[in-house]
């Protein structure tokens, strides 16, 4: 039989034939599948192991037995030192010449840590955590940017902790609870990847979920690897041990072993698998742990069926991911009592400097479902104004209110779309209303105001439909009034605005595109020209906007909200970045850092003590530690022009 083409169909064939060509040449090519040799590690009967580890930067290996207690082993399996009890669960870190070891007490039922010189074969005190109102299954160690250790404790019914357990090289005397994490109902095996910030969990019957680490962050998950059918994981999703960039994650009922390589976390990317390895000989492999060699990876299992350790190599390389930057960490000295309302509350402070005592200057703060408040500079509430929901606030010196010089208040009120006011009593900081200006915004979002060398003073108020309102207030007859001056508008939504009274020039804050400068002068155009643009250091959404001003440098200060910093620039032309920094945990004081920021206000004033370079308040989104409704947190400006070395 022959078969006749024609010309279109021959170039079908012609291609179909190169890209079979191709294909083989490609599988020709293409790298060997990872392989893996396993052989026993130790009789079974010498040792009842129940969870096995290798020791970080050593040769040595860590075992946990309910019936031998906690054990240091060479690698021939030797004991060579051993912390009596009854243990399960096992993870360590490394702490310069000490091990820093987790465990759980079988008989106490409480997770603990403890030390190991793995050179002078000696275990520490252990440090017991308070015993839980939950069954513990499992646990993790996990160590952050700055050097806190934490521990994931994963409970019964999908109930999880984080601990705070150390710092640097040391075990706390005291851990202490910084929140709670809900976990799969299934859940019994727990891994972190500190570079990446990423808490890796198993459900059983699900599969893998990945979780961000860091106590700040907002809780979610991703999914890394699941059953079928919305995946390859044939029976269950068991214990998995962690390499840069890779997972290694087991199936105990199928007896196999999942090899999966990260994406790259900036672009959102996931898991993809690169290999499923079946354990013949195991029939429940439970306990996994792995150690970096220079011929690939070092393997140790525990077969549950049978109690038997097995050793062996893989030879598998994950590609380590890109991380994000590592930005410096500042801590917060002192906090405000937290607001008196749940969720999303509180929001944009201002700081009032008192013009004779220094030392009794207040804190103003927002409670966008309350009104406003006043806090010392130990952050103990002082006054509460229930008079609305407030969005921002602003304040200026010297303002002329009838025959009365006070300074003056003014916030944003979205139960009015109006601007609320406040004198100030200079002697005593008391806070009193002092009337409210009715807008026409139909959603009236940010406030901040302006006093030029003339003396007159300005607000801005900007609305979620992009719209700027500039008034100019007066109170000559003692009642307050709005006279709009100006108005203009940008694309999308802002909120964050601040001006620069020296330079006549507004800062304001674009959600999603960044930071603009305009001349703030109510008879000049609004031309808006760009500070910075949301990217690689700005991350969207931009909210809160500040100015550091002092008799050497100025600075202008963002919130970034969406990785939870703060970008810092100069705050003239060409307004030169200088770095970006965190507010970190004070382990010390018991405070937890901050996120989620939508707020924030700075100072260059002398208020004595730490306070001596300046102050800067920034908003909570995410009160941890313990975990509470949302509050300020108050930041030395010494220890932000240390982190980023400002001149």
């Amino acid at each position: 039989m022959s078969i006749s083409l024609s010309p279109a169909r021959c170039l079908l064939a012609a291609l179909i034939c190169l890209g079979a060509g191709a294909a083989v040449a490609g599988a020709a090519s293409t790298p060997s599948a990872p392989s893996l040799t396993l052989k026993p590690w130790l009789p079974k009967q010498d040792l009842a192991i129940d969870a096995i580890g290798f020791v970080p930067g050593g040769s040595g290996r860590l075992a946990a037995s309910e019936r031998d207690g906690l054990l240091l082993l060479d690698a021939q399996g030797q004991e060579l030192a051993r912390l009596p009890g009854s243990f399960n669960g096992l993870d360590s870190r490394a702490a310069g010449q000490q091990v820093l070891v987790a465990t759980l007490d079988s008989q106490r039922q409480q997770a603990l840590l403890v030390s190991l010189d793995p050179q002078r074969r000696q275990w520490s005190q252990p440090l017991y955590l308070p015993a839980r109102d939950f069954p513990v299954d499992g646990l993790c160690l996990y160590r952050d940017e700055a050097s806190h250790l934490f521990l994931f404790l994963v409970g019964e019914e999908g109930k999880g902790e984080q601990w705070l357990v150390g710092t640097g090289a040391q075990l706390s005397a005291t851990a202490q609870r910084v929140r709670g994490v809900p976990l799969p109902p299934a859940a019994q095996f727990c891994q972190v990847d500190d570079g990446a910030n990423q808490l890796l969990v198993n459900e059983e019957n699900v599969g893998w979920w990945a979780y961000p680490a860091h106590p700040e962050a907002q809780v979610e998950r991703r999914p890394v690897a699941m059953r079928v059918p919305f995946g390859e994981v044939a029976k269950a999703a068991g214990a998995m041990a962690l390499v840069p960039g890779g997972v290694l994650a087991l199936d105990p009922k199928a007896a196999r072993l999942h090899l999966y390589q990260q994406g790259d976390q900036q672009q959102d990317e996931g898991w993809s698998p690169r290999a499923n390895l079946s354990l013949p000989g195991l029939k429940e492999p439970e306990s996994l742990a792995v150690q970096a060699g220079a011929k690939g990876l070092q393997v140790l299992l525990r077969d549950d069926d049978d109690g038997q350790i097995y050793q062996g190599r893989l030879d598998w390389q994950a590609t380590p991911v890109p991380l994000a930057p590592v930005l410096p960490n500042v801590p917060a000295l002192s906090q405000s009592e937290p607001v008196g309302r749940q969720g999303d509350a509180a929001d944009d402070p201002a700081i009032w400097i008192h013009p004779r005592q220094p030392e009794l200057s207040r804190v103003l703060g927002t409670n966008k479902k309350q009104g406003l408040l006043a806090y010392d500079l130990q952050g103990k509430l002082l006054q509460e104004l229930p008079v609305g929901r407030l969005n921002n606030v602003d304040l200026r010196p010297n303002f002329k209110l009838g025959t009365q010089v006070v300074d003056l208040a003014v916030a944003s009120n979205r139960d009015h779309n109006s601007l609320s006011l406040f004198s100030i009593d200079r002697a005593s900081g008391e806070l009193r209303e002092a009337g409210e200006i009715p807008t026409p915004l139909k959603e009236i979002y940010g406030i901040c105001l302006f006093q030029p060398a003339s003396g007159e003073l300005y607000a801005f108020a900007n609305g979620k439909d992009g719209r700027f309102l500039q008034y100019r207030l007066s109170a000559a007859d003692g009642r307050v009034q709005g006279e709009l001056v100006r108005q203009f508008k940008v694309d999308s939504q802002p909120e964050g605005c601040v001006a620069d009274d020296q330079r006549q020039r507004l800062f304001l804050g674009e959600e999603d595109v960044g930071v603009w400068a305009v001349d703030a002068r109510a008879d000049q155009p609004a031309n808006l020209s760009s500070v910075i643009k949301v990217g690689p250091q700005l991350h969207a959404d931009v909210e809160g906007l500040a100015l550091y001003q002092s008799a050497t440098h100025d600075y202008l200060v963002i919130s970034s909200q969406g990785n939870d910093s703060y970008v810092l620039l100069d705050a003239e032309p060409p307004f030169a970045s200088r770095g970006a920094f965190r507010v970190g945990l004070n382990a010390a004081a018991g405070i937890d850092g901050a996120s989620e920021t939508d707020g924030l206000e700075v100072t260059s004033a002398n208020l004595g003590g730490p306070w001596s370079q300046g102050l800067l308040v920034v908003q909570d989104g995410r009160k941890r530690m313990p975990e509470q409704t949302q509050n300020f947190k108050f930041v030395p400006w010494a220890e932000v022009a240390r982190a980023l070395q400002l001149p």
